[in-house]
């Protein structure tokens, strides 16, 4: 067993030092699509993964709203990018209060006019080692999925319509993985309807989430064949991962010239305050899969999941 949790921990670390040789590369001129005048929203971007894929964004040449819930904290992390030479604007957000996401939009409709770029980074997380209470599990499905889509919705008709397509990139968890080494689904009913793509609609992802809180609520959640570590985490990031596969599907039907292209990637097991500063993997080898995944030439690529540079199977 050590054995093999030492030859996993080589080979992820052989692949994050690629990455971040990778990060030194530039771009060629023939691969930025992007302008000083691309819009980039990444959510939840006070701190950690999602101030880090602010930094890289602006770093690249766009211009990128850092949104945070505390808007004291939002302005200081603003602050230090603005200071540092980025063009970084900041706007508060609360991705669970519909008039904080209407006078949000106001604001970018009267200021920019339109978005090309958004990053849900905004999460929360109640567990920290080995803890695994379901106390708050409303709170975290409601933040993690319901806000997610609330954000997205809101957001989408203040997506440009340009040739190379807007991007929606979600972060999101192996934890939420429905097969493989990750997953700790036992729920086959769950498994199968989750994973038929084909039949696969937002409804399906609502109405498995609803199951999983009322189970909740009655005290059966533990033999609903939920995952049994960081339950109510896993089962938001499980939904916004379906729930990926569903928006991109529907992307793609409209036409030529206004196409958005959604994805969701993993950025590992971070040391930010969601892991208790528990983590492997810094918060800017973190935030990387993201960044790459907002700025990809290739736009045809949606409906997938990432990490660290890599599809991985849902």
């Amino acid at each position: 067993m050590v054995g093999s949790k030492e030859k996993s921990k080589e080979k992820r670390d052989k692949r994050l030092q690629e990455i971040s040789l990778l990060r030194t590369i530039p771009y060629s001129d023939h691969q930025r699509w992007w302008t000083s005048e691309t819009v980039a929203v990444v959510t939840g971007a006070n701190r950690g993964i999602g101030f880090e894929m602010v930094r890289q964004l602006a770093g690249h040449g766009l211009t990128v709203i850092l949104t945070s819930r505390d808007e004291n904290v939002g302005v200081e992390a603003a602050k230090i990018l603005q200071e540092g030479g980025f063009n970084v604007d900041f706007h508060r957000l609360d991705i669970l209060d519909s008039s904080s996401i209407q006078e949000f939009c106001e604001w970018i409709k009267e200021k920019y006019g339109f978005i090309d770029v958004l990053i849900n980074n905004a999460g929360v997380n109640y567990n920290v080692g080995s803890d695994n209470s379901v106390e708050f599990s409303h709170m975290v499905i409601s933040t993690n999925y319901y806000g997610t889509k609330n954000i997205i919705n809101a957001m989408i008709p203040l997506m440009r319509h340009a040739c190379q397509g807007a991007r929606i990139v979600n972060v999101t968890s192996t934890l939420g993985r429905l097969k493989g080494r990750h997953s700790k689904l036992e729920n086959e009913d769950v498994r199968a309807k989750l994973m038929d793509v084909d039949s696969l609609t937002e409804e399906i992802v609502d109405k498995t989430v609803s199951e999983f809180l009322k189970q909740v609520e009655e005290g059966t959640w533990e033999s609903g064949g939920w995952p049994h570590s960081f339950t109510d985490y896993s089962v938001s990031k499980m939904a916004v991962n379906a729930y990926t596969r569903v928006l991109a599907k529907e992307l793609s039907e409209r036409p030529e010239g206004e196409k958005i292209y959604a994805n969701c990637f993993c950025p590992g097991w971070v040391k930010t305050a969601m892991t208790g500063y528990a983590g492997n993997v810094s918060a800017e080898d973190g935030a990387d899969t993201g960044v790459w995944l907002a700025l990809l030439p290739d736009q045809a690529i949606t409906g997938k999941f990432f990490a660290e540079r890599r599809e991985i199977s849902f």
